[in-house]
């Protein structure tokens, strides 16, 4: 399978462009609307599920579009994706019960979960290395418009049209961004019949499942990493993925190649996303609780707060984009890395007297050094494995980020309400009854006498603290994996040997 240089790139690039951006926009948007969403459908009980089961459905079939995409088409795969997506919506759209909007974030979960991956795909295959750097060090800035757009956008649907529109809203703008791609992309595929391998998408399917529920379940109907339904569910993941790995090991064309992992960079790349997002996920993404309740910031200002993080990542993405094909990435991951480890050691001091400043400061030096990761962990996984591998590849690179991101926000967020219950208790006898339970996930109630508030504000710095330990260790960790990336530079394919993938050309 080849794409054509007739391609049109300018409309390519934008179609991908625009499907992406709202498929990210409508997270956002589903997030600000979703207190309306469950008021008028009864469904508190279910709330945390509306985003369980989106992720869920976004991480497990990740993989699975990616090798459906080096078998059949980019571009056939990726219109597919965008039609699941535009479905999901509708069904989203009109549903009128829980459990049909459910059903709705799933088919959008599935749909989205090929975007991202066959987005930078396409991408890879019509434009040439030092263009594509380029392009992909601005992807993961450009994202930062979902997140700024995304509670004006879904406020103004709430309050001045209805709920509705968060998710039918997708339906002209989805079809806009297929049919400007798919005028603008040619594709040739070979008539070769290729078989597809069932068993092992459906074991796939089965460990990702037995694995990501636990989390969800945690989250959402108050268990424990040690109860037993949750060390069943993770025994089953285990046994599923062994299942999985005979599987794969068998057949003609494998959803997951087990000869990627013997590829040094997408091993070593799969293990940085997946140690650097169970670290830094659950600290960071927890961290507007701390501004609101320590620091004292409205919600919005401690949501904005942390555009300090993007205002690092974007220059150094951009940064990278350009030196990533002259230098070796090995070393500029080297240094960047250096950053977050900076970083992360700045919050474990935070406390009751931490300044707005202070944290600026540091989300900025954490995003300058996390800043490489987009664009540069894809463009060198895309240029480590030869090309009919690429869609699986990013699928497999983007499925350990999720694990890492899903996982760690469960276990962090267990934590530290841990922690907080754990120091409150010693100031229960201050408290209304049942006050300290409510404190460690609701946060600080107002009118408490002045110095029983300080106290519990030192509560909550000490838990973060701990946090930000945990986190500074994954952060090193993540930093010591970036050494064993090759010491190439990136060059064009036809530059390198034969036989070679590109990323792997010695400087």
């Amino acid at each position: 399978m080849t794409i054509q240089k007739e391609n049109n790139k300018k409309l390519v690039l934008t179609g991908l462009l625009i499907g992406l951006i709202f498929a990210e926009l409508d997270e956002t948007v589903v997030s600000t609307a979703m207190p309306t969403i469950i008021r008028e459908l009864h469904g508190l009980s279910l709330y945390g599920w509306v985003a369980g089961v989106y992720m869920l459905a976004v991480t497990i079939f990740m993989p699975i579009l990616g090798k459906l995409a080096d078998l059949y088409g980019r571009k056939r795969i990726y219109l597919s994706c965008m039609a699941l997506f535009i479905a999901g919506s509708i069904v989203s759209g009109l549903a009128p019960t829980m459990t049909m909007l459910l059903i709705g974030r799933g088919i959008q979960g599935i749909g989205a979960g090929g975007l991202m991956p066959l987005a930078l795909v396409i991408i890879g295959e019509t434009y040439p290395l030092e263009q594509r750097a380029k392009i992909q060090s601005l992807f993961g800035p450009l994202m930062i418009l979902p997140q700024l757009l995304g509670p004006t956008v879904g406020g103004y649907m709430v309050g001045h049209v209805n709920w509705h529109w968060v998710f039918l809203i997708n339906i002209p703008v989805g079809l806009l961004a297929a049919a400007v791609l798919s005028v603008g992309m040619r594709e040739s595929r070979s008539g070769e019949k290729r078989s597809i391998d069932w068993a092992g998408a459906a074991t796939l399917v089965l460990a990702m499942l037995s694995l990501l529920l636990a989390p969800v379940l945690i989250d959402n109907n108050g268990l424990s990493w040690g109860s037993p339904v949750i060390i069943g569910m993770l025994v089953l993941s285990a046994l599923f993925i062994a299942l999985f790995i005979w599987i794969e090991s068998k057949v003609q064309e494998p959803i997951i190649p087990l000869h990627l992992f013997r590829n040094r960079n997408v091993v070593v790349l799969s293990s940085l996303v997946l140690i650097l997002m169970l670290g830094i996920m659950g600290g960071m993404a927890t961290f507007p609780f701390f501004a609101q309740n320590v620091m004292g910031l409205t919600p919005t200002a401690a949501g904005y707060l942390m555009l300090a993080f993007m205002a690092g990542a974007i220059p150094s993405s951009i940064a990278n984009g350009f030196l990533i094909t002259r230098v070796p990435y090995r070393n500029l991951f080297i240094i960047c890395f250096i950053l977050p480890v900076v970083g992360f050691f700045l919050l474990t001091q935070v406390a009751v007297s931490t300044t707005v400043m202070y944290i600026i400061v540091t989300f900025f030096i954490i995003g300058l050094g996390i800043g490489a990761l987009f664009g540069g962990d894809n463009l060198i996984v895309q240029e480590s494995v030869e090309k009919e591998h690429s869609g699986v590849a990013l699928g497999t690179v983007q499925l350990f980020q999720s694990l890492g991101a899903t996982v760690g926000l469960s276990i962090f967020g267990s934590l530290l309400a841990r922690n907080i219950k754990n120091g409150v208790t010693g100031l229960s006898d201050q408290l209304p009854p049942g006050e300290a339970e409510h404190i460690a996930t609701g946060g600080i109630p107002a009118g408490l006498a002045p110095e029983l508030t300080v106290n519990i504000q030192h509560v909550f710095a000490s838990a973060f603290q701990n946090i930000f330990i945990i986190s500074l260790f994954f952060v090193i960790a993540a930093f010591v994996i970036t050494w064993f990336l090759n010491k190439g530079v990136l060059t064009k394919r036809e530059e390198s040997e034969p036989e070679q993938p590109a990323a792997l050309v010695a400087e």
